[in-house]
């Protein structure tokens, strides 16, 4: 089953070529025998080959060897064969992305392709019981990665690779001392999720291999070290220009896609539903139905909407709270600052987006010198010294500590107009410092405070407008630049400044580790949005009124009111009586109860729509092993 011998001497070679390629990953050797010890154990430790998933063969073998359409089958039964090529991958980035510019090596299901690849790469059955060798996958236990998994082994079954289903605890999976973390897996298996601009630094640069010596941090989980593609990654994140990262983004995904690491499968499907009595409904694979609800309209007149959701909003702080439907609940009822539909942005409230082109941003040279802070290539605030890697004419180089240096300085206008909060008093540009100031203290409860962390300075306008400018670290070439800081990520880019509590203090006043417990912030803030929270009753509804104040004028929905049910085949039976009007995504999702939905909006009773979720599914291949 496991014939090694015929494949040590292509093991050698690979372990020469890996120790090379790897170098970036591997932390060099402190001074002293101990110190040289401890750093060749932890050599040792990403540096040894995985006997087979080191050999590029045997994992584009698996690849030809799994049939993604059969996968999206057995997880999605009511998806018709013409929708499955939408949602079946190639590439680490959906095709609907902005940076896919393919085909690209697309490992179509060819059982004789990869018996082929594996003969050649010496993999051979000589024991006679049906297995060239041996291999497990790590996944969770959610049934949806059961069904698709247990259809995995059968297919490489075929292909003669016995496959060993290991199901475990998401809570280990993604543990931050156990699972994927520590790199406790040969196949791994699980989910990431498409961002507007795509984060893949983390995810494929060589020096995101978690190892021991750099206590585990990074998500490059394969272990994967190509020193091209990931110049071309550590490029792609740290330009301004689109154009320029759109061809180094699709240079990366061919070297990706011929080396074949990780194994993109299928994006997952997401079912909405809405009323015949409901119009102006807009979906998007990355934004929410909600962010179109100020031009929805019932036919019928009425001017009362009820929104199923299966979950309950734990706190309407968004700095604490981020689940899909506390943000479409934001949406409606909060803020709406800015859209992101079809993998990019829109401006709603801020006044247009600060773009160079616009004149709001400019990005000039500096000079920096020892001691200032800059951002780095890893993406980090540092201090200027001797060896720090910053980018210089798009590519990284470690500073020598003398040399001259300038690195490029961002510095960006954001503007809004005039609006006012749901008590009608003006919006200043206090709330938006009152909000940095909240959003970027420690105490707050915030989880990261990387927007934070990369802004040297902020001014804000004096003469009455809503304006503030933020100067950025030398360095920071963030490609979203152009949007107001915490107007997309889960944290509030405004807060009433002006507000008195209940108990009688300005919320100006309040310490940021009061906030989490304030009603006016965590369960009935003002409002910005179209709407407003105006009741609470936990574990039954939310209702919302219209917000007189919002700025572009009253819905002609007057009132929302949001429903929990946590059973969704109620709620779906609630749909298809009409007690209900609109059942969001995130709680249909993918489940058994589409099929229901799919019936009764082909029979033409209900509005259905199956979209292709900005998550996907992907098998990692751990191209080392780990000492246990």
């Amino acid at each position: 089953m496991k014939n090694r011998t015929l494949m040590l001497l292509a093991i050698l070679v690979i372990v020469a070529m890996a120790f090379s390629a790897c170098a970036a990953a591997v932390p060099a050797a402190p001074a002293g025998d101990a110190a040289a010890g401890a750093a060749a154990e932890a050599v040792e430790d990403v540096s040894r080959p995985h006997p087979q998933l080191s050999v590029p063969e045997v994992r584009q073998a698996i690849a030809h060897c799994i049939d993604r359409d059969a996968l999206i089958a057995a997880v999605y039964p009511y998806v018709d064969d013409d929708i499955k090529p939408t949602l079946r991958m190639d590439a680490p980035w959906p095709k609907t992305h902005w940076v896919y510019q393919g085909p690209y090596p697309d490992y179509e299901y060819d059982v004789a392709k990869a018996n082929e690849l594996l003969d050649k790469a010496g993999f051979v059955d000589d024991d006679g019981d049906g297995y060239r060798f041996e291999l497990s996958m790590t996944t969770t236990t959610a049934q949806f990665r059961q069904t698709w998994a247990a259809v995995v082994e059968q297919q490489l079954a075929d292909c003669g690779i016995l496959l060993i289903r290991q199901h475990v605890p998401a809570s280990w999976w993604f543990g931050d001392t156990t699972g994927l973390q520590v790199r406790d897996f040969e196949l791994g298996a699980y989910a990431w999720v498409g961002q507007t601009e795509p984060a893949g630094r983390s995810l494929y640069a060589c020096d995101q291999i978690p190892t021991p010596g750099n206590n585990w941090e990074g998500q490059n989980y394969m272990g994967w070290c190509n020193e091209e593609a990931s110049n071309l990654i550590v490029l792609a994140t740290n330009t301004l220009e689109r154009e320029d990262r759109k061809v180094a983004y699709d240079s990366f995904q061919k070297l990706f896609g011929e080396e074949m690491v990780s194994f993109p499968l299928f994006q997952r499907a997401e079912a909405e539903a809405w009323s015949k009595n409901l119009e102006g409904v807009v979906t998007s694979e990355t934004e929410y139905a909600t962010a179109s609800a100020f031009d929805w309209t019932l036919v019928d007149g009425s001017d009362t909407l009820i929104v199923g959701f299966s979950q309950e909003p734990a706190s309407m702080f968004d700095l604490v709270e981020s689940a899909a439907v506390q943000r479409q609940a934001s949406q409606l009822g909060r803020t709406l600052y800015n859209t992101q539909y079809d993998y990019d942005y829109q401006a709603n409230l801020q006044d247009g987006l600060s773009t160079l082109e616009s004149g709001k941003a400019t990005n000039t040279m500096v000079p920096v010198v020892a001691g200032d802070m800059v951002y780095n290539v890893a993406g980090e605030p540092v201090e200027l010294a001797e060896g720090v890697e910053v980018m210089v004419d798009g590519a990284p180089m470690a500073w020598d500590g003398t040399s001259a240096l300038e690195l490029p300085q961002l510095v960006v206008t954001y503007d809004w107009p005039a609006h006012k909060w749901s008590d009608g008093v003006d919006a200043s540009v206090d709330d938006f410092k009152l909000a940095f100031d909240i959003n970027c203290d420690p105490e707050s409860g915030a989880t990261t405070f990387t927007t934070c962390d990369t802004i040297q300075n902020i001014d804000y306008a004096t003469d009455g407008s809503i304006s503030y400018t933020v100067t950025y670290l030398p360095g920071v070439q963030d490609p979203t630049y152009y949007i107001a800081p915490f107007t997309i990520s889960p944290s509030s880019a405004s807060y009433p400044s002006h507000q008195v509590l209940s108990d009688g203090r300005n919320l100006a006043d309040v310490p940021a580790n009061e906030w989490s417990t304030l009603p006016e912030i965590a369960e009935k803030p003002l409002s910005i949005a179209p709407w407003v929270i105006t009741e609470w009753v936990k574990g039954q509804s939310m209702t919302l009124e219209a917000n007189p104040y919002y700025f572009k004028g009253e819905p002609a929905i007057k009132r929302i009111v949001i429903v929990f049910v946590q059973d969704t085949t109620q709620l779906v039976a609630q749909l298809l009586s009409g007690d209900v009007d609109y059942v969001e995504k995130a709680t249909l999702g993918g489940g058994a109860e589409v099929e229901l939905v799919k019936q009764a909006g082909e029979a033409g009773t209900l509005n259905f729509e199956i979209i292709p979720s900005a998550t996907w599914e992907h098998i990692d291949m751990n191209l080392f092993i780990k000492e246990k």
